[in-house]
């Protein structure tokens, strides 16, 4: 097992905000401290917050700024004068940098300046995303800052093997593939509740068509809506359940008032909306993974994705959902055409849902984390040019 660890966690999102990197963050936490690793914790004060919550790790609050687009979240000012006292006088063992800000870039200096093995989390898609807020003009120059602070660590790790992959064709090196988990016992079939499906005036045949996510351009939204406006031509009682928020949200349903919109939702309600859907249809092409995909599958939804991040290593094609090829977006329809249009092959599909994604407990996702920490520890600060870049952790 090993000696227990004092791993430093430098972030910019944290629970309660509600966004994939915040959740998978949260429980990685947990993993350490239920292993008896201790953790001190460096992020942005949050809107409104006095002090930390119990029950959180040790934590240090910076001072943040609004982050462009992302109501409630925040970025973090560089802060590196303070992580040179800190860790000075209380040296962790590895620095955990989960977020690429100015806090996280502040970070990866001030450990290296003093020595410390530096791992860092590549999340979201952030050269990506400019494009989808009229900064088409800045993604090459994100691109480029991004792999410079990725390569600065000891090793970057990635949620699937796939956006390990093209992260090495993009010249990062010290790739390591840290999956997620889903929490089945909350995410699972049964949860399905009639009395919602009521509340949402559908009957028992009737089918219901659920997207989970951000409300926001990068989503690929205009792909969800053509592709339900297909699915009304053969299932005209068929109803589209839209669960989150974002920029996008007030549009949507300003044009669209005949859709469910759910809001966000959390824990056992959460759970209970996605089992009471039938398909989940999720067309977004900026996914570093999509914590949604795992949890629709957990929940007996088969699910129609490009053939991108979680969507390629979890799903099944013909079996618990539907592949199409990224960007292919007439695939993607008649792709959630063919399970509409076949109900015995749909119920299959839910069926094998849930046992595909079975085995993906907690657990297992927290020792190949523990696993990975130590491998820093054991390597030099930086991964040479040419070593082998991309390996997997053992199963």
């Amino acid at each position: 097992m090993g000696a227990a660890l004092h791993v430093a966690v430098v972030t910019e999102t944290w629970p309660p905000e509600v966004n994939g990197v915040a959740m998978t963050l949260g429980r990685m936490v947990q993993g350490l401290l239920a292993r008896g690793h201790r953790v001190s914790l460096t992020r942005p004060r949050q809107i409104g917050e006095a002090a930390p919550t119990a029950g959180s790790p040790a934590t240090t609050l910076v001072r943040g700024l609004p982050i462009p687009g992302y109501a409630g979240l925040r970025f973090g000012l560089p802060a590196p004068r303070l992580f040179r006292r800190q860790w000075r006088a209380d040296r962790p063992d590895v620095v955990q940098v989960v977020t690429e800000g100015p806090l996280g870039a502040s970070a990866i200096a001030a450990a290296r300046e003093l020595d410390i093995p530096v791992v860092s989390e590549f999340h979201t898609n952030f050269h990506a995303y400019s494009r989808h807020y009229g900064f088409g003009w800045l993604e090459g120059i994100v691109a480029t800052h991004l792999r410079r602070l990725h390569n600065r660590s000891a090793m970057t790790l990635v949620p699937s093997h796939q956006l390990g992959t093209d992260l090495m064709r993009r010249g990062y090196r010290g790739i390591r593939v840290v999956a997620r988990g889903v929490d089945t016992a909350l995410f699972n079939p049964a949860r399905r509740n009639p009395t919602l499906r009521k509340a949402w005036n559908v009957g028992d045949d009737d089918l219901v068509v659920a997207h989970v996510g951000r409300l926001a351009p990068e989503k690929n939204l205009p792909l969800l809506l053509a592709t339900f406006a297909a699915i009304r031509g053969y299932a005209p009682s068929a109803r589209l359940l839209l669960v989150g928020d974002g920029p996008s949200r007030r549009q949507l349903e300003k044009r669209h008032p005949e859709h469910i919109f759910a809001g966000m939702r959390h824990d056992e309600d959460l759970a209970a909306h996605y089992a009471s859907a039938d398909l989940f249809l999720f067309p977004s092409m900026t996914e570093t993974y999509g914590n949604v995909t795992l949890e629709a599958l957990a929940s007996g939804l088969p699910v129609v994705a490009y053939r991108m991040a979680a969507a390629a290593e979890l799903i099944r094609h013909g079996d618990n959902g539907i592949l199409a090829d990224p960007g292919a977006s007439d695939q993607f329809v008649r792709a959630a055409l063919d399970l509409v249009t076949r109900p015995g092959v749909r119920q299959r599909a839910a069926e094998a849902a849930p046992r595909s994604v079975a085995a993906l407990d907690w657990e297992r996702i927290h020792d190949r984390l523990v696993d990975a920490l130590r491998e820093a520890i054991g390597r030099p600060a930086l991964p040479a040019a040419n070593e082998p870049t991309y390996r997997f952790l053992p199963d």
